[in-house]
């Protein structure tokens, strides 16, 4: 009965460019923020850290069944594949994955990510709590207000009886922190799949959504040589640690940050005693892009340039990672953000669209991989001091804003006023 009542609301306002709430949402949204906070504590007082099995376990069974009850088809799924990297587990969580069937035309995913970086036991020093407007808890600004976004959205539409969405599909994973080696494949299998995306990490200080965000990947070198008497016998040894230094070297010129391509080396090991020629090195890099293509035509560089070597006896070897792929900003994304931008202004609050890469890390990255719809980072609330252990907090006069934002959104863009 309510969709009645709402969709001439929502035609009046279009008309009306916009100016002022839908009230119907608005209302819900409003009656949707204790019920909300309830969740995100329930959340934060499950700890999750990327490699805790049994957390994410307990977590992924709680998010499922709140979308099962919510009217989705939810379930848990292995990852399909892993990246492995340097320091991926030998075990990933599962991934809560959900779909709304609804009977319009349009496909929409909802991600967010449920693991945190902490470690089990640190929950008793800092429980969920609030003091004034702002909650407090581990992992709460990063993601678990997101997950609590994406429930309480679906829970507003449910309650107003939406369905113009040919699917609303919701991915959760477990392994955000780390890179998402699980994760990655099915964000971008779905996104490909999706008009349009949106990933529920914070919205920062100003309520930002973000459209693009640069590349992450590492290099990681390593040089055989052969040990020696430094003193009596260095020429009898192949110094690892001068070939390592000869290869650091060389690479520096593909560097080229003007064009947001940096290479820099961070890490090196050598040696184990002062007089004896060192037989083995090794050397780190971290790499930024903010373009795909730019990582794989650095990674073809990287391996064409060990192969001129100092010294021909050592052996070196290049392992190149990508840890992130750079979020491109395109017309779909640079459309559907400004109509959110309009949104906030019926509240009367201003919202700021970050389409130039900065920072990085986020799976809307992977999503937008292989997509042509829109994709939008930052649906979630705004929040600060991710990553630290007694300081991690979200505003919660962002609740209703974003939760309004999210469902218009979602329903404006289903029913074709978004292009």
């Amino acid at each position: 009965m309510l969709a009645a009542v709402l969709f001439p609301a929502l035609a009046l306002s279009a008309g009306m460019a916009l100016a002022a709430p839908v009230a119907p949402v608005y209302d819900l949204a409003q009656k949707e923020k204790p019920v909300m906070m309830d969740t995100m504590r329930d959340l934060v007082n499950i700890e999750s850290g990327s490699g805790d099995l049994e957390g994410l376990a307990k977590i992924a069974a709680l998010i499922r069944d709140r979308l099962t009850k919510l009217g989705g088809k939810a379930e848990l799924l292995d990852a399909p594949e892993i990246y492995r990297m340097g320091d991926t587990p030998e075990k990933i969580g599962q991934i809560v994955h959900a779909v709304f069937k609804g009977n319009g035309k349009r496909k929409i995913m909802l991600i967010a990510h449920m693991d945190t970086v902490y470690l089990r036991g640190m929950l008793k020093d800092q429980q969920y709590r609030v003091d004034g407007d702002k909650a407090y808890g581990l992992g709460i600004a990063d993601d678990k207000q997101g997950v609590a976004t994406i429930l309480h959205t679906i829970a507003i539409l449910q309650k107003i009886g939406f369905k113009d969405y040919d699917t609303l599909t919701v991915l959760i994973n477990g392994d955000e922190e780390i890179s998402s080696p699980g994760g990655r494949s099915l964000h971008t299998k779905l996104g490909a799949e999706q008009d349009a995306v949106f990933s529920y990490e914070g919205g920062g200080a100003q309520g930002q959504l973000r459209l693009a965000t640069s590349g992450i990947a590492a290099a990681y070198l390593t040089v055989e040589g052969k040990s020696s008497h430094a003193g009596a016998a260095p020429e009898r040894g192949v110094n690892a640690l001068y070939e390592l230094s000869h290869q650091v070297l060389q690479m520096d010129s593909l560097s080229q940050p003007w064009r947001g391509l940096k290479l820099n080396w961070t890490v090196a090991q050598a040696g184990t005693n002062r007089n004896v020629i060192p037989a083995s090195a090794s050397a780190q890099a971290d790499a930024r892009a903010l373009k795909m293509s730019d990582f794989e035509q650095l990674q073809e560089q990287m391996q064409e340039r060990v192969k001129k070597q100092l010294i021909p006896d050592a052996k070196v070897h290049l392992k190149f990672e990508m840890r992130r792929p750079p979020l491109e900003t395109n017309a779909a994304s640079r459309a559907v953000s400004a109509y959110g931008q309009k949104i906030y202004q019926e509240l009367d609050l201003p919202m700021t669209i970050v389409d130039t890469a900065s920072g990085g890390g986020t799976d809307a990255a992977f999503a937008a991989l292989k997509s042509k719809g829109a994709v939008i980072e930052g649906m979630g609330l705004t929040g600060y001091g991710a990553h630290s252990n007694d300081a991690e907090y979200v505003l919660l006069n962002s609740i209703v804003p974003r939760l309004y934002l999210s469902t218009r959104l979602i329903m404006d863009f289903a029913q074709g006023k978004v292009q």
